[in-house]
């Protein structure tokens, strides 16, 4: 090497890439993949599906009468009119409008779906229990000392529950029909026509939509003279 010709220098090896910028690529390209497949792909391929082969449960099971949606088979109501099927005590709570420290009832709220809460030696629970207790032997006509349905009585985990037992609501024949001025015969007639079995004739038990069978006794009532009431 000639120290007077800069030229004639060693040539300097080239820096070495950092093993981060080297996995970079490959990371961004795998993130970008998988958000694709998950949050685009698969969603779109799920929602086409459904809408194929399940479009009234895709879409909410939504009930419509008159072309109108009053409701969901799977979101309870809740209706207290003396003329209506009862459904099972809800639990679901909203923030209370004067105070957000504190909450308020709102029965069968989808946004707040939840259980009370309370254990099977909470006293609120039991009190509470024995006050639907007592309303629902008064209400229906039964003794003081008759079985209640125990679906009656509670709330379900979710509070947003659509149906009752075939058992309930055949104790609460008698007092619909005498508020529509109806044969029992023909409200109990109504409710065997709309039990619906077992899933997979397995799963729960026999029950009854508590919306469904509503709007069937509107219909029976405006077909015997007495008018359909739209009000809950």
């Amino acid at each position: 090497m000639d120290p007077s010709n800069p030229s004639s220098a060693a040539p300097t090896a080239p820096p070495e890439a950092s093993p981060v910028s080297g996995l970079l690529g490959p990371c961004l390209r795998g993130a970008l993949f998988v958000a694709l497949i998950t949050g685009l792909a698969y969603p779109l391929l799920a929602t086409g599906v459904a809408q194929l082969a399940l479009p009234y449960q895709a879409n909410g099971s939504l009930i419509r009468e008159n072309s109108r949606v009053v409701g969901s088979a799977l979101i309870g109501q809740p209706f207290t009119a003396e003329r209506y099927f009862h459904p099972r005590p809800s639990a679901t709570t909203a923030p209370d409008p004067e105070d957000a420290s504190k909450t308020v009832a709102s029965p069968y709220d989808a946004d707040a779906s939840s259980g009370s809460n309370l254990g099977p030696t909470s006293q609120a629970l039991i009190d509470a229990v024995r006050q639907r207790v007592a309303h629902y032997r008064q209400s229906n006509g039964l003794a003081a000392d008759a079985p209640v349905p125990v679906d009656a009585v509670t709330a379900s985990a979710s509070g947003l529950d659509p149906d009752i037992s075939v058992a309930n609501a055949e104790l609460q024949v008698g007092r619909v029909a005498r508020a529509r001025r109806l044969q029992p015969a023909q409200v109990r007639h109504l409710v065997q026509m709309l039990v619906e079995p077992r899933v997979l004739g397995l799963l729960g038990e026999p029950r009854v939509n508590v919306l469904r069978l509503n709007l069937a006794l509107d219909r029976l009532a405006a077909r015997s003279g007495h008018g359909v009431v739209a009000a809950q």
